[in-house]
């Protein structure tokens, strides 16, 4: 990304919740739990999998790279939100700003899809469950978690390095954070190719992933109903419904926010959708996993015991 010579703007004003100033300490209060909650939960979750043997299979492999990417997304704006909510003037530098927007960038590119691969992974798991093993085994596990990551990462940089942006003295970004879309709403310069960049990064990381995961669920709604034991069925959907969950959830919000035409401002439903988006999905996934999982469950409840 680069700044034109011509700019005198080095630094950013970051709106967040001041033009509301009655709603600071509730919204403090909110964002902290949730940022607290999602710092515990994940962290919680890793640690089962960890401690638990019965946990170390594929879908749980994933589910760890899951919370690990939950608690480095929401350490990666939620803390500088807290900061501002109380600040006079919640500036960010330049380099800053440009760290932010492109670490959280790469991290949203990498949970998108990496939830595309737990959805292969549930398919195998119930379409093949004879070969799963075989087909998910630790190095094709490894190299599918490594993918995802790689390619979030060149996604990325690509998309960052493409930016080329002027601006001609606006510096007040209507977010919580810098966002990419409201940092090319002040950009004074051509911006049509960024958006055009945006959007077909967005099929790539989004819609296509989207579409891979509903195909998958086609597919494993037709293997479970060929199942002739209830018992079997009720499983099934039990270990899928809670991916298929967090899927609906992110994918979701990701696709109202970036997957429509741009207007030049930047309204204040998008920034709360962003919210939505950064910090209740990374809460909500240890949330929707443990409560709808006995395997996780039975975790804990062996970690308690051990304790007691």
């Amino acid at each position: 990304m680069a700044l034109d010579n011509a700019t005198a703007v080095i630094q950013f004003l970051l709106i967040g919740i001041s033009n509301y100033p009655e709603w600071s300490i509730m919204f403090f209060t909110l964002l902290l739990i949730t940022y607290l909650s999602t710092l515990l939960g994940n962290a919680l979750i890793i640690f089962l999998i960890y401690f638990d043997t019965n946990l170390h299979t594929p879908m749980y492999f994933f589910l760890s790279n899951l919370s690990f990417l939950d608690i480095c997304y929401g350490t990666a704006s939620m803390p500088q939100a807290l900061v501002h909510c109380f600040s006079t003037h919640p500036y960010l530098s330049y380099p800053q700003c440009l760290t932010q927007m492109s670490v959280s960038l790469f991290l949203a590119t990498a949970e998108c899809l990496l939830l595309a691969v737990m959805a292969y992974d549930r398919v195998v798991a119930i379409s093949n469950p004879l070969r799963y093993s075989v087909v998910m085994n630790g190095p094709v596990c490894s190299g599918l978690a490594a993918i995802s990551w790689g390619t979030s990462l060149v996604l990325t940089a690509m998309l960052v390095l493409s930016l080329r942006l002027q601006f001609c003295g606006a510096n007040v970004i209507n977010h919580f954070v810098c966002e990419i879309l409201s940092l090319l709403k002040l950009a004074c310069s051509d911006t049509s190719l960024n958006e055009l960049m945006i959007l077909i990064t967005g099929i790539f990381t989004l819609l296509l992933p989207f579409g891979f995961v509903l195909l998958s669920y086609i597919r494993i709604a037709v293997a479970v109903l060929k199942i002739r034991s209830s018992h079997g069925r009720l499983k099934a959907f039990s270990t899928c419904g809670s991916h298929l969950t967090v899927v609906t959830i992110f994918y979701g919000a990701a696709i109202s926010m970036y997957i429509k035409p741009q207007s030049k401002s930047s309204s204040d439903q998008d920034k709360f959708i962003s919210v939505f988006y950064g910090a209740l999905t990374p809460m909500l996934n240890p949330l929707i996993y443990s409560l709808r999982n006995k395997d996780v469950k039975g975790a804990m409840k062996k970690v308690m015991a051990k304790r007691v």
